[in-house]
């Protein structure tokens, strides 16, 4: 009796994990990203990759059709930066942009004046700080494709990458007492904490907030990517860039685009942005790994829409945003209480990992 009341649960047992995705190897993919032996190893469930990729392609908007040549040569009117690019390809690119961050079907008078496109004011006079932020967009997004290879590759990024047709991005995040990971990463001084001695000395300036600061970055960024610490480092030895995969040299040059992108793109726009756009210190909205990634270890799954649009790849200087004084970073705040991770209602919610390429 007793044997056949096991062999019964047993198989009730089985039949209930039978539906589990423990048991359904085939839709699993196991891709190896470091040395074998290591289980530096990422799992990913095929069915939930295909139907995410799936309602991101739906979402997406469609790529619009290549631009004819133009003639006669363009006669611009007050174009400050995609006025080396032909009318078409300059109306092309503006229509993607309107759907981009105005979402669809577009919106052109988010950052124009509809009764006069050229004009940077409205009809009473007040100031559009859309259309002069949007323009050092464009010169930022130009930036990244042409001199961040290292991170964005040759998939670049567009507007897409990171508004996915909002006029806001996720992740976005201003200076607090609880983000000073980001303030002093992102905004400041390298990710780096490697203690040579115990006791502290002029020669060794390592803390325990410095490592505690360093981890919560590492966390933030495994959590923007969906993946964990083994994507980019050998837990035999996290410090070793020897033992480590291709993917640690391609997150620290991301930190290095992100303080670029920061420093010289996004805080010195406080002076040209609306009150309420502001942090409470008074500071501009800044990005972080989420405002690209959104959850997934390449953008948008990898597909490369920047390919499309010509517009966004070069560097145009000669445009500088107008009035806006020398930028000087607000004074460090001291934390009294434990260190505290980012509000979760800034960050976006995790997407179901692709399967990445070799070496990204």
């Amino acid at each position: 009796m007793m044997r056949s009341l096991t062999r019964a649960a047993f198989g009730v047992t089985l039949l209930a994990l039978s539906g589990c995705q423990f048991f359904k190897s085939e839709e699993r993919v196991i891709v190896q990203k470091g040395y074998r032996g290591t289980a530096m190893e990422i799992n990913y469930v095929a069915r939930d990759v295909n139907a995410a990729m799936n309602d991101l392609a739906r979402q997406m908007p469609a790529i619009l059709p290549p631009a004819s040549e133009s003639s006669p040569p363009p006669q611009w009117q007050n174009v400050q930066v995609l006025n080396d690019i032909s009318v078409s390809e300059f109306n092309r690119t503006m229509l993607s942009f309107s759907t981009w961050v105005g979402g669809n079907p577009g919106n052109c008078a988010y950052c124009h004046n509809i009764a006069n496109f050229a004009a940077d004011t409205y009809p009473d006079g007040k100031a559009i700080y859309t259309k002069t932020v949007a323009r050092r967009m464009i010169q930022m997004t130009r930036q990244i494709n042409s001199e961040w290879t290292e991170h964005v590759g040759n998939t670049g990024v567009t507007c897409y990458t990171c508004h996915m047709g909002k006029p806001l991005p996720n992740g976005l995040w201003f200076y607090t007492n609880e983000n000073q990971i980001l303030r002093h990463y992102l905004d400041g001084a390298g990710a780096r904490v490697v203690s040579q001695s115990i006791t502290p000395s002029n020669a060794n300036r390592s803390s325990v907030k410095q490592t505690e600061w360093t981890y919560a970055l590492m966390i933030s960024q495994s959590t923007a990517l969906g993946v964990n610490c083994t994507f980019c480092h050998n837990s035999r030895q996290f410090s070793s860039w020897d033992q480590a995969p291709p993917q640690r040299v391609t997150a620290h040059v991301g930190i290095q685009m992100l303080r670029d992108v920061n420093t010289n793109y996004l805080a010195p726009l406080a002076s040209v942005y609306h009150p309420s756009r502001l942090g409470t210190m008074g500071d501009a909205p800044k990005a972080q790994c989420v405002t690209c990634h959104n959850g997934v270890n390449k953008p948008l799954y990898g597909f490369a829409m920047a390919k499309h649009y010509p517009a966004l790849w070069g560097t145009h200087t000669d445009w500088v945003t107008p009035a806006a004084p020398a930028y000087t970073r607000p004074p460090a705040v001291v934390m009294d209480s434990a260190m505290v991770m980012m509000d979760s209602a800034t960050m976006a919610a995790p997407v179901a990992p692709t399967t990445p390429p070799p070496g990204r």
